[in-house]
């Protein structure tokens, strides 16, 4: 396989996340690789770090007509340059200016990966704006990537794009899980408290503010539990400063903040929890449940189709007494932490480690 592909991003800090191991996969086979991203160092280190040709380029995620336009001029220019065989892009923007330049520049294979619908949250003209690119996204895509089931069904209910071109990766994902890092380890865990945690944004759209509600509920009736939140704020859909005060000062809450490797702090968990309203895939469900824990999360797109209810965790609606409660559950039965742990590990093991989802996305996107 000699390839030339181009990846197209808003920032750097998602291609860890979204492209990760899939250089070293793809290079073994003589795949090329660029990526065009807003500079940062980070790209620059990546770029080392992966082996791939960085091409930095703004791409804003807010709406910039000015700004927009000149970057897909310049990234056009430097498609038809390279004269790529595959355009990859990802998230509303990125695949906006990508698939322009790379429609414009004749690319023979454009792929929009939809990593989720961002206007599942918003509201008037922002939700009409962001449906809007997500349809001149598909229809200027050959093939659209859903990472989900059912971001793939909520995309052909709004008619995002025509049912031909949708395509899901295996069971969901963009990337898979490293299976080989994100495991059970013994010996982190604290024997005389049981540890909630939770992985991502600190923002509204997680749902924080419920589960701070439920925590206020379980500390009451629970004398040795911890909360661990790890992530960064996030200043784009920021939780109220009362309730980022109370976190920083209660005791029962161990606030990390934005960690760069996060492998071992699930085997500090005993169960972890991810009450988000939207997600496309949630890849944090994935690495607990690699890291023998079970989880709890809601029903919302995306994180519906990450857990086998009652067998490697359960659902919850997303408000403080029903999070509380099902914490609760597994605090009161022991047995079913380590039982729904030890499924969810065989889950992702056999349904999105790296080794299964890598040939998959070899068959979908590069042949």
């Amino acid at each position: 396989m000699s390839k030339k592909v181009l990846h197209v991003l808003s920032v750097s800090f998602s291609i860890k996340y979204f492209i990760g191991n899939q250089f070293n996969y793809f290079k073994s086979k003589g795949v090329e690789f660029h990526v065009a991203c807003s500079y940062s160092d980070e790209l620059m280190q990546l770029s080392e770090e992966y082996g791939f040709k960085p091409f930095p380029i703004p791409v804003k995620r807010a709406i910039d007509p000015v700004q927009d336009v000149k970057s897909i001029y310049r990234l056009n220019k430097y498609i038809k340059k390279e004269k790529f065989d595959i355009v990859i892009t990802h998230s509303p923007k990125g695949g906006l200016i990508g698939g322009v330049a790379s429609f414009f520049a004749g690319t023979p294979k454009r792929i929009y990966f939809r990593h989720g619908l961002v206007f599942e949250t918003l509201t008037g003209i922002k939700q009409q704006l962001l449906i809007l690119v997500e349809k001149l996204n598909g229809a200027i895509s050959h093939y659209i990537v859903n990472v989900s089931p059912s971001v793939q069904r909520k995309s052909q209910k709004l008619r995002l794009s025509k049912p031909y071109k949708n395509i899901v990766v295996g069971k969901g994902t963009c990337n898979g899980v490293d299976v080989h890092r994100f495991m059970y380890r013994d010996g982190f865990k604290k024997k005389d408290v049981k540890v909630i945690g939770f992985v991502g944004r600190i923002s509204k759209d997680k749902g924080i503010a419920e589960l701070i509600e439920a925590w206020k509920i379980l500390k009451k009736a629970n004398v040795n539990i911890k909360l661990l939140l790890v992530g960064p704020i996030d200043e784009r859909d920021p939780i109220e400063n009362d309730l980022l005060e109370y976190i920083n000062q209660e005791t029962s809450i161990d606030f990390a903040g934005e960690i760069s490797d996060v492998t071992y702090y699930y085997n500090k968990m005993d169960l972890f929890v991810l009450p988000s309203f939207r997600e496309g895939f949630p890849t944090v469900t994935l690495e607990a449940s690699a890291s023998r824990l079970p989880v709890i999360t809601s029903r919302a797109t995306g994180c519906i189709d990450s857990i086998i209810e009652n067998k490697t965790g359960k659902f919850v609606e997303i408000n403080g007494i029903d999070i509380a409660q099902a914490i609760q559950y597994y605090l009161d039965n022991p047995a079913l932490i380590f039982e729904h742990g030890i499924e969810g590990e065989n889950f992702v093991k056999n349904n999105f480690s790296e080794e299964i989802v890598y040939p998959l996305i070899e068959k979908h996107v590069f042949n």
